[in-house]
């Protein structure tokens, strides 16, 4: 299945991302932007150039690594009965992954193998210093993903990303956040990486299957990258990655303008599904009603008509505050 291009920007600095590309929160492509990495340049060589770079930065520790069969077809998900994964988790020294990549590069059907989100200072040790991205502050970590030709399933992030790629192509297909309901999610209790996924193919979806997922692809853009090019992925939004190549490189950089030390909100969520989707649903109806007041605010502030000192939690709440909701919370877990 097609989707629209993606919007593309060629050629950006850090005063218009953060002006122009970050207010919009929408994803778009950034060609070019990892262009003069030598790691990419490498990388355009050949596969065997590229991986000869990654070794020059490369130690003997093992990293973590995933492996599938090869009758997954690169795509790591859910065994059919949604009770598994189709993959194994395990560890390698990264020398060895990477010479297995390219020994893999012609084999018809090869294992499907990853090493993802490694923060690269653990990783390749002085590999940033050489290739990095002025758009973001220094304090934001990059990480590196190493593969053959695999495909992640939709999923969302909990941070705001740009993704550069450095060896092999990768498409990318994205759908907005309000398009939850309709690409249909697998269990929360069980994720290949974490965060949710769709258990909907987007390039074969089974609509008599999944109906809804209709709706969700008039929303779809998708983009291939090449080798130097970029993608900004806005907070949430949903996106599925398949490497095209059979070797492949890729460094993304994850961040969260979020205040610190507030509470994870996937936990909220996690609580709130349990706490509140049991509930009648008269009585969902009411808490509704009192997050959109308290929570989202669409009346305005909540306690507008209160003075400062004595809002507390209703007010824009601080480290001390949240410190102390924590521990009347714990202590109500400890007592349910």
């Amino acid at each position: 299945m097609t989707y629209p291009p993606l919007p593309e920007i060629h050629g950006i600095d850090r005063r218009a991302f953060e002006a122009e590309v970050r207010p919009a929160a929408r994803p778009v492509v950034l060609r070019g932007l990892g262009r003069d990495w030598p790691a990419v340049k490498a990388a355009q060589a050949s596969a065997d150039s590229g991986i000869a770079y990654l070794k020059r930065f490369s130690h003997p520790q093992p990293v973590p690594a995933i492996l599938g069969e090869p009758e997954i077809g690169g795509r790591f998900f859910y065994t059919p009965d949604l009770k598994g994964l189709n993959f194994v988790r395990g560890q390698s020294p990264l020398g060895p992954f990477l010479d297995r990549l390219l020994r893999d590069r012609d084999h018809a059907r090869p294992y499907a193998m990853a090493v993802q989100s490694v923060p690269l200072p653990q990783l390749l040790p002085g590999f940033a210093d050489k290739n990095a991205t002025s758009l973001l502050p220094t304090s934001v970590i990059p990480r590196m993903w190493l593969g053959n030709a695999i495909r992640v399933a939709t999923h969302y992030d909990l941070m705001e990303n740009i993704g550069v790629v450095v060896m092999g192509r990768r498409r990318f297909t994205l759908f907005p956040p309000d398009q939850i309901a309709n690409l249909y999610m697998g269990p929360l209790e069980l994720t290949p990486a974490g965060t949710p996924i769709s258990l909907v193919d987007p390039d074969a979806p089974d609509l008599e299957r999944f109906p809804r997922f209709a709706e969700a692809a008039k929303e779809a853009q998708s983009a291939t990258l090449e080798p130097g090019d970029a993608i900004y992925i806005p907070f949430h939004w949903w996106h599925a990655v398949e490497s095209l190549d059979p070797v492949n490189a890729f460094v993304n950089y994850w961040w969260n303008p979020a205040p610190a030390g507030m509470g994870n909100p996937y936990d909220a969520l996690l609580h709130a599904l349990v706490a509140i989707g049991s509930l009648p649903e008269d009585q969902r109806e009411v808490y509704r009603t009192v997050f959109d007041h308290l929570v989202f605010r669409r009346n305005g502030e909540p306690a507008a008509h209160l003075p400062e000192e004595v809002k507390g939690v209703l007010g824009l709440p601080d480290t001390v505050t949240a410190a102390r909701m924590r521990a009347t919370l714990l202590d109500s877990f400890s007592r349910s």
